[in-house]
C-alpha cells in the first residue's frame, strides 16, 4: 500500500444479536493490526429490518465513547451521520466532548440521508434535507471556532483542534458539499473510473485540500488479497484512504487480520 494511504475499518453494526461489546473489541483489534481509522454507521428509525443497508444499531458517538477509552491511536468517525435527524447544538456538543476524551481522535462523519420513512417517523421533512444538512454544518463550524452563533447559552466544551468534518455520498449535491464544507470527501462503492471522475469534479469545484477516500464492501466469496488488489487500484485512483467494511461480525476479526497481512 502506498505509505501516504490511510487503510480503514468499518465497524460492523448491523446485526441486533450481536453482543454489545463487540465494536469495542474489534475497534481494539484494528488498533492492534495498525489500522489507520474506525467508522460507524447511522440509523435512528430504519424503515425496514437491520442489514448490510441500515448500518447502526448501536448509536455511534456513545460507541465510540466507550472505544476511545479502549484505545490510545486509532481515530474514530462517523460514516455517516444523518445529520439532519439530528439537533446540530447537540451532535457538535456529543463530537466536541468525544474529541476530548479521545485526546482529538475525531472525524465527523455526515450525510444528508436517503429513506424518506425515516426522516417521516422522526417529523423531518426530506425534501429539506440538504439545505438542513448545510446549515448545520456551518453552524457547527461556528460553536467549534467559540463564535457563539446561539442568542443564548454558552457551548462548551470546545474540541481539543480542528475536527475535520467528512461529507459522504457522490451525487452532485453531495460534490458541491464536499467542495463548500467538507475536510474530507467518502464515496462508497465505487470503481475506480468512477472514483476518479468524482475526484476530478470536487478538484474542479475547489482549490481547497479535500482528502478524498472511499468505502467498500468485502462481499462473501472474496478473499484478502482480492481486497487488496481493489484497495492497490483506488490507491492508484487517487484515494487518501479506503475504508472496507469487513462483513458480519462473527467473521470480521478474522478477515481484519487476513487484510493486514495481505497489505502489509
Amino acid at each position: 500500500m502506498p505509505a501516504d494511504m490511510d487503510l480503514q475499518i468499518v465497524l460492523p453494526d448491523e446485526s441486533t444479536d450481536m453482543p454489545a461489546e463487540t465494536p469495542a473489541e474489534l475497534g481494539v483489534e484494528a488498533e492492534r493490526l495498525g489500522f489507520h481509522a474506525v467508522w460507524l454507521p447511522d440509523h435512528l428509525l430504519p424503515p425496514a429490518e437491520y442489514g448490510s443497508t441500515y448500518g447502526g444499531v448501536y448509536e455511534p458517538f456513545i460507541t465510540l465513547a466507550h472505544l476511545a477509552a479502549r484505545t490510545s491511536r486509532i481515530r474514530l468517525g462517523t460514516s455517516v451521520v444523518i445529520l439532519p435527524l439530528r439537533n446540530p447544538v447537540l451532535v457538535a456538543k456529543q463530537v466536541a466532548t468525544l474529541d476530548r476524551l479521545s485526546g482529538g481522535r475525531v472525524t465527523l462523519g455526515v450525510g444528508t440521508g436517503w429513506d424518506s420513512t425515516e426522516f417521516a417517523s422522526l417529523g423531518v421533512d426530506f425534501a429539506a434535507r440538504g439545505r438542513l444538512t448545510d446549515e448545520a454544518i456551518v453552524l457547527i463550524r461556528q460553536l467549534f471556532a467559540g463564535e457563539e452563533p446561539i442568542e443564548k447559552g454558552v457551548f462548551a466544551p470546545r474540541p481539543l483542534g480542528a475536527v475535520p468534518i467528512m461529507v459522504g455520498g457522490h451525487s452532485d449535491r453531495a460534490m458541491r458539499r464536499v467542495a463548500e464544507h467538507a475536510d474530507e470527501w467518502q464515496g462508497v462503492d465505487l470503481t475506480p473510473e468512477q472514483f476518479a471522475e468524482r475526484v476530478a469534479v470536487i478538484r474542479g469545484l475547489t482549490d481547497r485540500p479535500v482528502r478524498v477516500g472511499i468505502r467498500i464492501g468485502w462481499k462473501d466469496g472474496l478473499d484478502a488479497k482480492t481486497i487488496a488488489t481493489q484497495i492497490r487500484e483506488l490507491a492508484d485512483a487517487g484515494a487518501d484512504a479506503v475504508a472496507v467494511h469487513p462483513g458480519p461480525y462473527p467473521t470480521a476479526a478474522a478477515r481484519m487480520t487476513a487484510l493486514a497481512e495481505a497489505t502489509a
